[in-house]
């Protein structure tokens, strides 16, 4: 019995309800444009600040999901720096976050340009710098080879593992590819969105790469919803979605490639995802938008150069308790003169204690400011 998509006849021909999927189309459409016609009216700095916390939040997430934790700040300054943008409090940057930075910035700022087998070579070169998986080394800028046998998925505890997916042998991959990357060039009368959907399926079930196919897949639909909207800039983020959605991901996922070549239910999945993402933009606009107007309210007051970059990191990506101890440390100052920092900004009606209390005092954005 043939278990897997691309072993049943009539791979890849996809096929799916159009019935079902009008709704969703429509409803994430009329999203789009909304969204889109909301940052046009926007300055052109806050387009960047947007497109700055969109991007971070996507690549942070993106990496989640395969259960690797970057630390945003550093995304965010390494995107900043790419973008020409000032931010605070900078920090340096590895070169696993500067690769996985180069392929966000490269699917959605040349989303006009082709997808060839040397660009997936290229990304998939950025996300392993070191040739390595962890411990293990694999092949890096190339298709795998299943040198230790086939590329299985497999889950669940040990002794107990189960194979969740089996993709196409190595022999494959050259001509799987070479129809993928056609159909993904092509000029076609397709909608986009569904275009976008279907894209990011049939990479992960082709899963051409020893590691890294989910990844460069959400950097697929990233490139492909960029040309729907039919700019660089990205204002929502369909990979922070799927992290909140993730087991449901990987479920519908593992029904869809043990499936036949009826797609619909992945695509209406992809679509209310895709809607939920661009729905949650709102507090990303809320936010940016907050913080202008801090720094409008507060044009005439002396801030120094300690306050303003942790002010700015406040807005961003601060967690846990803002101590008197975490700003000296921050900041690189004297815990004496971050008390006072902290002082002056209480006073000013810009931060406030924190009401939890504890055996250090904890400081938080004042309400009026807070999000």
């Amino acid at each position: 019995m043939k278990s897997f998509i691309h072993e049943k006849s009539g791979w890849p021909n996809f096929k799916w309800d159009a019935s079902q999927l009008i709704k969703g189309l429509s409803e994430v459409s009329n999203l789009q444009g909304r969204l889109l016609g909301k940052m046009q009216v926007l300055g052109f700095e806050l387009r960047e600040e947007a497109v700055l916390e969109t991007l971070t939040e996507d690549i942070v997430k993106s990496n989640e999901i395969e259960g690797e934790f970057l630390h945003p700040q550093s995304v965010r300054s390494s995107i900043a720096r790419r973008m020409g943008i000032e931010v605070a409090g900078v920090s340096q940057s590895d070169r696993f976050i500067e690769g996985v930075v180069d392929i966000a910035l490269d699917a959605t700022r040349n989303f006009d340009q082709p997808l060839t087998a040397e660009r997936l070579f290229d990304w998939h070169s950025a996300l392993f710098p070191t040739g390595r998986s962890g411990m293990y080394r694999i092949t890096v800028g190339d298709w795998r080879k299943d040198e230790h046998g086939p590329m299985q998925v497999v889950l669940g505890p040990v002794s107990r593992e189960k194979v969740h997916y089996q993709a196409p042998e190595a022999g494959r991959l050259s001509k799987e590819m070479k129809q993928f990357l056609q159909w993904f060039n092509e000029e076609d009368e397709m909608n986009p969105l569904l275009k976008a959907g279907i894209g990011h399926f049939w990479f992960v079930a082709i899963h051409p790469f020893d590691d890294g196919n989910g990844r460069i897949g959400r950097a697929i639909s990233d490139m492909l919803l960029a040309r729907a909207d039919k700019t660089s800039q990205r204002f929502y983020s369909i990979s922070a979605q799927i992290k909140r959605e993730q087991k449901s991901y990987y479920d519908i996922l593992e029904v869809t490639v043990k499936g036949g070549m009826d797609i619909t239910p992945w695509l209406l999945w992809f679509l209310d995802c895709l809607q939920k993402s661009l729905e949650s933009t709102e507090l990303v606009l809320a936010k940016i938008l907050k913080k202008a107007q801090f720094w409008e309210h507060f044009a005439k007051e002396n801030f120094n150069e300690r306050q303003q970059n942790m002010l700015n990191i406040l807005f961003a990506d601060f967690f846990g308790k803002l101590t008197s101890s975490k700003w000296a440390k921050m900041t690189k100052c004297s815990r004496e003169t971050a008390i006072r920092d902290l002082k002056d900004l209480v006073q000013k009606g810009v931060l406030e204690k924190a009401p939890e209390g504890g055996r250090s005092t904890a400081y938080v954005l004042a309400e009026e400011w807070s999000w």
